[in-house]
């Protein structure tokens, strides 16, 4: 028989586990908080203990359905009950919930514990399987990233062609598959075609297939994406970059959703919804008449613009931590964080790649690194231009980018001018930021 020693406590046990673990008392205050709650939440213990559960553990459980509540009125407990949270980077954690009820001395409720354990893993793997991408993929702090998402549910819900325009690299396709994902049409696969990879001859039949006989080599009848895309969803991507030819062959599909494969006389039918995108203004294009006007208000009934990584500042740090984690993860690595340097790096770039620039900078930076940290040295040279900082903490580093006039406008501008919003969003306390604000005179326009 194994005998615990005396000197080992029931928290020290809660602290060795995997699992987050928190209790509250008759009046719903955290009593105590464990070393994985700290983990998955994000949240220091020390700003957790004292504080109501709902402001800790953010959950989709807390309004109508918690299982802690129920717990402690019924004296049931709660097993493995699914749901999610919000941690302190805006992130959603899928989560399993199981609940019981604390008993003092002499038996009498003295509270509740919970215990949550993270599924990302598992649900992460479970998306990879079945290749589906939904909201909670899209990793943002940024208020203007919030109003598109919120847009995402009442666009899902309609068969209408939507245009989303955005730079390169800001996850147009990835808005796409979230809108695909929430519709009716998510139990068929979602079809992408890049208009800029192919030549205008290979595009058309790609979109519309070809007939027997169409040309050299065409041996048999080939269905086009059109024709794939029946009942399902087609991305389009690039659309700007489309011949004057296939433009008009396009125009007839959003029209008539009727349309000829290349060397065929028959019409065909398609129910293809259609998702466009563009890095360009095709608004601007069609001024210049290098883009059909008509088309361009058939694709633009819903119109999603994707704003660059530059005006959305708050999500940078958000953004590098997600990509660290999720690298680490794919090469089995335990890189905890950033050094000072290359936070400000990553704050002062303007990231023209946008997204998907700064996932390829952290995933070489991974690879690279040989301590627990990120340093600016394993960055590519155009983010190597800031003098390296003696090591501080992440607030301290972001302290310094503030002293950037343009930076804090900006920034205060992405959150509506709110103040401790805004210190939030950019990992310092609001009355460092106040005392800058006054510092350089910056103008912190009234709220209506």
């Amino acid at each position: 028989m194994v005998k615990i020693r005396d000197h080992i406590t029931y928290e020290s046990i809660l602290e060795s586990i995997s699992d987050g673990v928190f209790t509250v008392d008759f009046n719903w205050k955290v009593t105590f908080f464990n070393h994985a709650a700290e983990r998955i939440t994000g949240i220091p213990r020390e700003d957790a203990i004292g504080r109501f559960c709902h402001e800790v553990f953010k959950s989709n459980m807390c309004e109508t359905a918690c299982a802690l509540r129920k717990t402690i009125k019924n004296g049931k407990p709660v097993i493995n009950k699914s749901g999610f949270i919000i941690n302190a980077s805006g992130r959603q954690i899928p989560v399993s919930v199981s609940t019981a009820v604390l008993y003092d001395e002499s038996g009498n409720i003295a509270g509740g514990a919970e215990t949550f354990r993270d599924l990302s893993e598992i649900e992460a793997l479970r998306k990879e399987l079945s290749g589906r991408i939904s909201i909670s993929d899209i990793v943002t702090n940024a208020p203007c990233m919030k109003a598109v998402l919120d847009l995402i549910p009442a666009i899902s819900a309609s068969s209408s062609t939507v245009l989303i325009e955005g730079e390169t690299g800001t996850g147009k396709e990835l808005y796409a598959k979230a809108i695909h994902e929430m519709s009716d049409r998510s139990g068929k696969p979602f079809y992408a075609l890049n208009c800029a990879a192919f030549p205008e001859t290979l595009l058309e039949s790609e979109l519309f297939g070809y007939a027997k006989g169409a040309f050299t080599g065409a041996d048999k009848d080939k269905k086009g994406w059109f024709a794939t895309a029946t009942d399902s969803t087609l991305f389009i991507d690039e659309i700007g970059e489309i011949s004057p030819s296939i433009q008009v062959k396009l125009l007839r599909v959003l029209q008539e959703r009727t349309f000829e494969p290349v060397g065929s006389t028959k019409n065909e039918k398609t129910n293809a919804r259609i998702i466009a995108a563009t890095n360009k203004n095709l608004k601007h294009l069609v001024e210049q008449g290098k883009f059909r006007e008509d088309l361009y208000y058939r694709i633009n009934v819903i119109r999603v613009e994707l704003p660059p990584l530059r005006k959305r500042i708050s999500d940078i740090h958000v953004l590098a931590f997600y990509f660290l984690e999720k690298y680490n993860s794919i090469f089995n690595r335990s890189v905890s964080g950033f050094s000072s340097g290359a936070l400000s790096a990553l704050m002062s770039h303007d990231w023209p790649g946008n997204v998907r620039e700064l996932e390829n900078v952290i995933e070489r930076a991974v690879v690279l690194s040989t301590s627990d940290k990120i340093t600016q040295d394993l960055f590519p040279s155009e983010l190597s231009d800031i003098k390296e900082e003696k090591p501080q903490s992440a607030k301290l580093s972001s302290v310094k980018k503030l002293t950037q006039i343009s930076f804090i406008e900006n920034a205060l501008k992405e959150n509506g001018f709110n103040v401790p919003l805004t210190a939030k969003a950019l990992g310092v306390h609001k009355t460092t930021l106040y005392r800058i604000i006054k510092k350089y005179g910056i103008q912190v326009e009234s709220r209506k």
